[in-house]
């Protein structure tokens, strides 16, 4: 086992621990930390499965010369698009998105637009804007999308320029 598996085992571990004495001593915060965890990991199990079978399938189907064509470097505005409404119809949040961009990554899409679909997949998912719009209006959710989009837009190219014109490179195989 490597030191950082151990690392994070015995975090883990601490934690099961903490929840464990939480309960024999009636420690309010350490028992909702640990139903809080059970929840999260409950509600990931339900998505999580069938994300990865999708993108096990995106990974298959798309080609690399597809990806490279509408979401690479020249692909000019029309990418930004493409992945807001990727975005858009993504459900788990980052949960998906993170394993999406490392797809996109490896098949060609520039940084800026991984950098724009992670920070769209945040805000413009179809479910939480419908059930945003339910409970804090059309008015408001138009608002927030209408000034959310372009910063995350902006930000996206300027974190991606800035990164490419660095020669930035994605390592997979991290040990740590």
């Amino acid at each position: 086992m490597k030191k950082s598996q151990k690392i994070h085992l015995s975090i883990f571990l601490g934690f099961i621990i903490f929840v464990l004495i939480s309960y024999f001593i009636d420690f309010q915060s350490g028992l909702n930390s640990g139903i809080s965890f059970v929840k999260v990991f409950l509600s990931m199990l339900k998505i999580l499965p069938c994300a990865f079978i999708l993108i096990a399938l995106f990974e298959v189907w798309i080609k690399r010369e597809t990806v490279i064509k509408h979401l690479g470097k020249n692909s000019g505005p029309k990418a930004y698009l493409w992945v807001l409404i990727l975005a858009g119809f993504s459900v788990g949040g980052l949960f998906v998105a993170l394993p999406l961009a490392e797809t996109l990554h490896k098949k060609g899409a520039s940084l800026s637009v991984i950098f724009a679909y992670l920070g769209f997949s945040g805000i413009v998912r179809i479910p939480m804007t419908i059930f945003e719009i339910s409970f804090l209006g059309l008015k408001f959710t138009a608002v927030r999308l209408l000034v959310t989009i372009p910063l995350y837009l902006f930000f996206g190219i300027i974190f991606g320029r800035i990164l490419e014109k660095r020669n930035y490179k994605i390592n997979f195989n991290v040990d740590e």
